[in-house]
């Protein structure tokens, strides 16, 4: 279920927010907050990213992207309420201005066989185009980030549950409100997937995560789960594991996607699990899933 498309399509996204730093000092604070390396970034350079509270608990991951004369953060749009005031509280000793400018930028998201060729065929060199800027998030899929009023590419459409489903079939995390505070860095796979640095100087919940890393203190992870549901599938509804013929807690849903009665999800497990685990959700008992393999090794 959810296959990359055989050719480039767009996925127009309504759940996105784009967070903009601009200012003299915007590199300069933004690198003592998150836990990418903000200064190796160039025009045109993203990556991905973590925001963190001061014990090393997540109030965002995002899709960070250097677009020259501002920095842009793309996460999930209901996390913004909380996070935008915590990145906005040490501002005012620095030289740069934070703001939430959803309403002025259009995100999508494009994937499909052949997206390469594509891109290097519309956009040439760097990834700065008409405006916004192109942010590579797995092979063959980006985000697209433009000015509202700049026309989209004329490529086929898909939806965004698609889309989400190609997200969690890339094991790439899109954490909700729900969520807040839940997690550190690692528990996410944000190492995995260029999230983490670990040789910057320091930042918010720094402490936490290196811990995490050099000390074996963290004993999750993210996974993908898929199997048959017997209904709708929710942020933060319940996991159950079987232990013989009991079921025990294990999680709850990140994010998920659903085409009829077959459902993929991620969710964060204990990362000592049994490759033969059977799941279920804990409000439809009859549903069963399994441990689907990661896109890429899971290391801390």
């Amino acid at each position: 279920m959810f296959t990359i498309a055989s050719t480039p399509q767009l996925y127009p996204l309504t759940d996105r927010a784009v967070v903009a730093l601009t200012g003299a000092e915007r590199v300069k604070y933004l690198q003592g907050q998150v836990t990418a390396d903000v200064d190796r970034l160039g025009p045109g350079d993203a990556c991905a990213g973590g925001h963190c509270d001061s014990k090393g608990k997540l109030w965002a991951s995002f899709w960070l992207a250097n677009l020259g004369e501002q920095l842009l953060l793309v996460m999930n749009q209901s996390l913004v309420a909380r996070q935008l005031p915590e990145l906005k509280k040490f501002a005012v000793f620095a030289k740069t201005e934070i703001d939430d400018v959803s309403d002025h930028w259009q995100v999508c998201g494009l994937a499909g066989e052949g997206l390469s060729h594509w891109l290097n065929h519309q956009v040439g060199d760097g990834n700065l185009w008409q405006g916004g800027v192109i942010i590579p998030v797995a092979a063959e899929h980006a985000l697209l980030v433009l000015p509202k009023d700049t026309e989209l590419p004329d490529l086929p459409r898909g939806d965004e549950q698609e889309w989400r489903g190609l997200m969690i079939h890339a094991g790439l995390p899109d954490m909700s409100a729900e969520h807040q505070g839940d997690y550190i860095p690692q528990m996410l796979n944000l190492q995995a997937i260029g999230g983490i640095s670990f040789n910057k100087g320091c930042y918010m919940g720094q402490e936490t995560v290196a811990r995490a890393k050099y000390r074996g203190a963290n004993k999750k992870a993210m996974f993908i789960l898929e199997g048959e549901v017997e209904g709708e599938v929710a942020v933060n509804q319940d996991l159950e594991m079987q232990l013989g013929d009991n079921w025990r807690r294990a999680g709850t849903v990140l994010s998920a996607c659903r085409q009829g009665n077959e459902c993929m999800l991620l969710t964060v497990l204990n990362k000592d699990l049994d490759a033969d685990t059977l799941f279920r959700i804990k409000e439809q008992p009859d549903s069963r899933l399994r441990l689907r393999p990661l896109p890429y090794e899971l290391t801390d």
